[in-house]
């Protein structure tokens, strides 16, 4: 097949190709843990199924196009992606994370990494890079970032961002996981390493757990390779089948996520029990004008305010009927989120005061149902109080 440039013709075909055998134009499930080698030490392409199998190849062919990316590596779940990055970090190394990050990569760090004698330093990244210097030593070896940041959506500038670790010699890491690789390229903008928790919007039914990194630095791809087999936090053949599946309609339903979360945070501003709507896609937002700059889309998640106590709060929560209170997002099916006792709890509790994770801190993720139906059944919970 030529080369395919446009995202959406990407998602239906990269990586995908009929089985030689029956000319199935899905990929198979290759539900097999062995091969069989017709002699000792020579397998034809795979010898056992956590170094390798055609359908997991066919996933990471697929998620490399996306990211347009030389090559990837899928992983069991997000955390066990970021968990292979934290194998490249030498004992006594210095890594800067920005602060307002998901709770369980804080936890993962700050919990696991941190007793092999490695300092997780956690800043502010939507400042000047020139302020940023000032955080580098000479044993910094990796820059964690999200953008969109989980929950308060910050903007981090990635291009500006690069060009610092690129001074510092220090490798880039994105998770990517809000924009998803429709709405942002952060290798494009000079990082050297994307993360993806695609049980979110590349998955996108709330039926899959898994992980992906995609990166062009070829020496950096044979470390993290060699962690993905040696360690073995691979997806099954059936999570890699489902999500190939998945990513066939990944553009199509991006579109419908934005489009819906536009006109939800928009009407949701015009709404006095809210003291504040976060959405990069609003003018009021104040990274508007680089999320319009980095990203071709802004994605699907909301974070709010509610003028209210704990118990008003989590009694909105129950109220809604549309919206189901569950952790994670990126689902065709629209979610709430309680950040301060959900998905960041385990962060410490000074830092999520001094980043505003309270409990009047909310975060939708907007499916692609119908966006009036959204708006209701907000207008009807707020009633209820």
């Amino acid at each position: 097949m030529s080369k395919l440039n446009n995202k959406s013709t990407l998602c239906v075909h990269a990586g995908v190709s009929p089985d030689a055998t029956h000319q199935a134009i899905m990929t198979p499930i290759f539900q097999s843990s062995t091969y069989v080698q017709d002699f000792p030490g020579q397998p034809k392409t795979h010898d056992y199924g956590r170094a390798g199998n055609p359908t997991r190849d066919a996933l990471e062919t697929s998620l490399a196009a996306l990211e347009g990316a030389q090559n990837a590596l899928s992983f069991a779940s997000g955390l066990a992606a970021i968990q292979a990055v934290g194998q490249l970090l030498e004992p006594g190394s210095h890594v800067l994370v920005c602060d307002d990050v998901y709770g369980g990569t804080g936890r993962l760090f700050r919990q696991f990494y941190a007793k092999y004698d490695i300092e997780f330093e956690f800043v502010d990244m939507t400042v000047a890079p020139a302020q940023l210097q000032k955080y580098f030593k000479d044993n910094t070896q990796l820059v964690w970032l999200e953008s969109p940041t989980n929950p308060l959506l910050k903007i981090i500038d990635i291009a500006a961002m690069a060009t610092l670790t690129k001074q510092q010699g220090v490798i880039l890491a994105v998770d990517n996981t809000f924009a998803s690789p429709i709405f942002q390229s952060p290798l494009a903008l000079g990082a050297d390493l994307v993360m993806h928790s695609v049980t979110k919007y590349i998955g996108g039914h709330s039926d899959i757990i898994g992980g992906a990194l995609m990166l062009n630095n070829e020496e950096l791809y044979q470390k993290l390779r060699f962690v993905q087999f040696a360690a073995g936090a691979v997806n099954a053949p059936i999570d890699c089948f489902l999500l190939l599946r998945s990513i066939k309609t990944l553009a199509i339903r991006m579109q419908v996520h934005q489009r819906n979360a536009q006109i939800f945070a928009e009407a949701l501003q015009q709404l006095p029990e809210f003291s504040e709507v976060l959405y990069p896609g609003l003018k009021s937002h104040p990274q508007h004008q680089l999320a319009k700059a980095q990203m071709q889309g802004f994605s699907g998640i909301v974070s709010v305010r509610l003028n209210a106590d704990f118990a008003n709060v989590a009694a909105f929560m129950q109220n809604l009927k549309v919206f189901s209170l569950a952790e994670s997002l990126g689902g065709v099916e629209s979610l709430v989120n309680h950040p301060e006792t959900m998905t960041h709890a385990s962060v410490p509790l000074e830092l999520r005061k001094s980043l505003g994770i309270s409990s009047d801190l909310l975060r939708f993720s907007i499916g692609i149902e119908d966006v009036e139906d959204l708006i209701a059944d907000v207008q009807q919970a707020l009633q209820k109080l």
